[in-house]
C-alpha cells in the first residue's frame, strides 16, 4: 500500500495540518502516557489537560466548546474498523504514525464501504493534524514496531464514551457504537465479534509489509 504524507496535496480531502499552536507541553505530557503492546485508547486524561498551554490549545481548536484530550497509544498495523464523528478530531504524535482514512461519501447505498477506498497518510512526529468530520478513521498505525506510537486524540467532550441506542430506525443508528461515534467494522475485527455492524467489505488492510 502506498503511504502518502499529510503534507501531500491529496491529504486536503481528508484533513489539514494545523500550525501555530504551542505544543511542547502537550507532547511532553503525552510521552509519559502508557505504551501498551497492543493498542489502548483513553478518551480523557487529566495529565494532558494539566499540560502547559493545553487548555488554551483545546479552546482554540474547538472554538470555546467543551473538549477532551485523550490518547491512543501502542502498536498496530491493521485497519479493523473505521469510525466518524459529527465534528473534527485532532491528532498529534510523539513519534511518526500512520492514519488509514476514507471518506464518508464513499459509503455506498447499502451502508457498506470497500476497503479499496482507504488511503494511508504518514504524520510526522510533532505535527498536529485535523481529521475532518466527514473523514473515516480509526486507530493509528506505527511506523516502527520497536517504537510504537503515542497519539493525542482531541475531541468534543464525552465523545467515544459509553452510550448506545436501544434501537435504531435507520442505517446510521445501527452503526452508532458509542457517544458521537459511528463505527463500521470489518468481519475480522474484535469489534464485530462484540456486535458492531460489519460495514467494511474487502481486505482487512495490514500495512506491516509496507513499512
Amino acid at each position: 500500500m502506498k503511504i502518502l504524507n499529510v503534507t501531500d496535496a491529496e491529504f486536503g480531502r481528508y484533513g489539514r495540518v494545523a500550525t501555530g499552536y504551542p505544543l511542547d507541553g502537550l507532547l511532553a505530557a503525552l510521552k509519559k502516557t502508557p505504551l501498551p503492546e497492543g493498542t489502548d485508547y483513553v478518551p480523557r486524561d487529566d495529565s494532558l489537560h494539566l499540560a502547559p498551554d493545553a487548555e488554551a490549545v483545546g479552546e482554540a481548536l474547538f472554538g470555546g466548546m467543551p473538549f477532551q484530550l485523550g490518547w491512543c497509544n501502542g502498536h498496530n498495523t491493521r485497519l479493523n474498523c473505521l469510525e466518524y464523528h459529527r465534528d473534527s478530531e485532532f491528532n498529534l504524535g510523539c513519534e511518526d504514525f500512520i492514519l488509514l482514512l476514507a471518506k464518508q461519501d464513499e459509503i455506498d447505498e447499502n451502508g457498506m464501504l470497500d476497503t479499496a477506498c482507504v488511503k494511508a497518510f504518514r504524520v510526522p512526529a510533532g505535527t498536529l493534524v485535523e481529521v475532518y468530520a466527514t473523514t473515516l478513521h480509526y486507530a493509528p498505525c506505527h511506523t516502527d514496531p520497536a517504537v510504537g506510537f503515542h497519539v493525542l486524540v482531541a475531541l468534543p467532550a464525552n465523545t467515544n464514551t459509553s452510550w448506545r441506542p436501544e434501537s435504531g430506525a435507520n442505517t446510521l443508528d445501527e452503526t452508532l457504537w458509542a457517544r458521537n461515534k459511528w463505527l463500521l467494522a470489518h468481519a475480522e475485527s474484535s469489534e464485530a465479534a462484540q456486535g458492531a455492524k460489519v460495514r467494511l467489505k474487502g481486505v482487512n488492510i495490514d500495512i506491516a509489509g509496507d513499512l
